[in-house]
């Protein structure tokens, strides 16, 4: 499920193009903050607590799509292309990109909700472990969409995230929890009824 067998960029992009999307408008965001003075983009659009009670409410989707490093990029970018594909053919093209952006919000709204004023935040991350929240779901409830293999790398991917997260100061642990709940929330609502033998 999680073995990419495309032969080329523009299959890749044809068979999964919300995915091969989201990357190109990361990555251009991304370019964007490293080359615009003083940080135009990340002052307009980065999670800022103080803000968005002030009602820049558009401060809660914007995050989702910026990074902070090159590092940071990476990670989040390697992530969507490793598990944003089966999703995307399991859910279709339209239940991919609204499931992405509510648990990518949900995680951005735990973090405004219990975090304090001055807290700011950027990144996909929220959003990627809300898609880890619905093969959470999967790998227990709904077994007939994903193969044992993968149940077991979904499970290993968990732990390790979950490792990572407590240890490292800078993430943003809040909208990885909350990302992560509501993907497996959101799962039984957008899976299909139907029972299937797993991709």
């Amino acid at each position: 499920m999680f073995i990419r067998n495309e032969r080329s960029i523009k299959e890749f992009m044809r068979l999964y193009p919300i995915v091969s999307w989201i990357v190109m408008i990361n990555t251009a965001i991304f370019l964007l903050i490293q080359v615009l003075p003083f940080n135009t983009i990340m002052l307009w659009g980065l999670g800022y607590n103080g803000l968005i009670a002030q009602g820049e409410y558009w401060r809660i989707l914007t995050p989702i799509f910026m990074h902070a490093s090159v590092g940071h990029f990476v990670f989040n970018t390697f992530s969507l292309i490793i598990f944003g594909p089966a999703l995307e053919r399991i859910l279709n093209k339209f239940k991919f990109t609204i499931i992405y952006l509510l648990t990518g919000i949900i995680g951005n709204i735990g973090t405004f909700v219990f975090e304090g004023p001055t807290y700011s935040h950027l990144g996909a991350s929220g959003a990627i472990y809300g898609l880890l929240g619905v093969y959470f779901f999967m790998r227990f409830l709904r077994k007939d969409l994903i193969d044992p293999g993968s149940a077991q790398i979904v499970i290993i991917i968990l732990i390790i995230g979950a490792a990572y997260t407590v240890i490292s100061p800078t993430i943003n642990l809040l909208a990885h929890l909350f990302g992560f709940v509501g993907g497996a929330l959101l799962a039984p609502l957008f899976l299909p009824k139907e029972r299937r033998r797993y991709l």
